[in-house]
């Protein structure tokens, strides 16, 4: 803890992702105010700034020591940075950030038929929450969680397949920027509340379990605290939106009913 680290394989893609996204913002910023907001840059950046102390601090020491440090890296990765990079709008802003050469290129290669056939099945709702649950229970069996611990490479594996899920399961729920609906609103309450469930059960093995699930770890009390994590921290992320959206489409019924009185 006394010493800061960095890890250049996140702290070097986190910072250049800042530039080009600062640089795309501050262009549509001229011309799209009314929809590219400050705050979407200060949300933005703020979902970075937290994903550099989730992987590229002593967080990441912690977490080659204790199962719960580790629980907060995922916990993190999953429903804390994801949600506010969907927040910071970052679509347009990260492709006109670009530098032309390569926008021709992204351009080309999103254009292709092949490619907007596996985009469009990546971005449905069904496949973002599958792999968001997928993702979940397979990196947490005991097999593959050792592996990671003793393969940095792996490691960094790990945090990409929860990111990148994560991404796929909030598009649908944040909706940024040109994100358009594919399924109902409504759906996304029990869309966002199995999501919260469907990991209960884990939590619950790793806070009850009376012997250690991961060699790479020792304390039971530290694992019964990784569940705890999981369990209730994990869990606000999922529940404040799922609340959120409850009250608006009630109060959107309200409004219906009441203009047909």
């Amino acid at each position: 803890m006394s010493v800061w680290p960095v890890e250049l394989s996140v702290s070097i893609p986190v910072t250049l992702t800042a530039a080009v996204y600062l640089r795309g913002w501050s262009r549509l910023r001229r011309h799209l105010a009314h929809r590219f907001r400050s705050r979407h840059a200060v949300i933005f950046l703020a979902s970075l700034a937290t994903m550099l102390l989730a992987l590229s601090s002593p967080v990441e020491r912690l977490a080659e020591r204790w199962l719960s440090a580790h629980m907060v890296q995922h916990m993190l990765l999953m429903v804390v940075v994801a949600p506010l990079l969907w927040m910071g709008a970052p679509v347009a802003p990260l492709f006109i950030g670009l530098p032309r050469p390569i926008r021709r290129v992204v351009l080309a290669v999103t254009n292709a038929p092949g490619v907007r056939a596996v985009t469009r099945w990546m971005l449905h709702p069904g496949v973002g929450w599958s792999a968001f649950a997928i993702t979940f229970w397979v990196w947490h069996a005991p097999a593959l969680y050792d592996l990671t611990l003793e393969s940095d490479l792996w490691h960094h594996v790990e945090h990409a397949c929860f990111l990148g899920s994560a991404l796929l399961f909030w598009r649908p729920v944040i909706l940024a920027w040109p994100a358009r609906v594919i399924w109902p609103r409504w759906t996304m309450i029990p869309y966002l509340g199995l999501a919260m469930f469907q990991g209960m059960p884990l939590a619950a093995i790793l806070t009850f379990s009376d012997r250690v699930i991961y060699r790479g770890y020792s304390s039971l009390d530290d694992q019964a605290l990784a569940g705890a994590i999981m369990w209730l921290p994990g869990s606000f992320p999922l529940l404040i939106p799922l609340l959120r959206l409850s009250v608006e489409l009630s109060a959107g019924r309200v409004v219906i009913e009441r203009s047909h009185v």
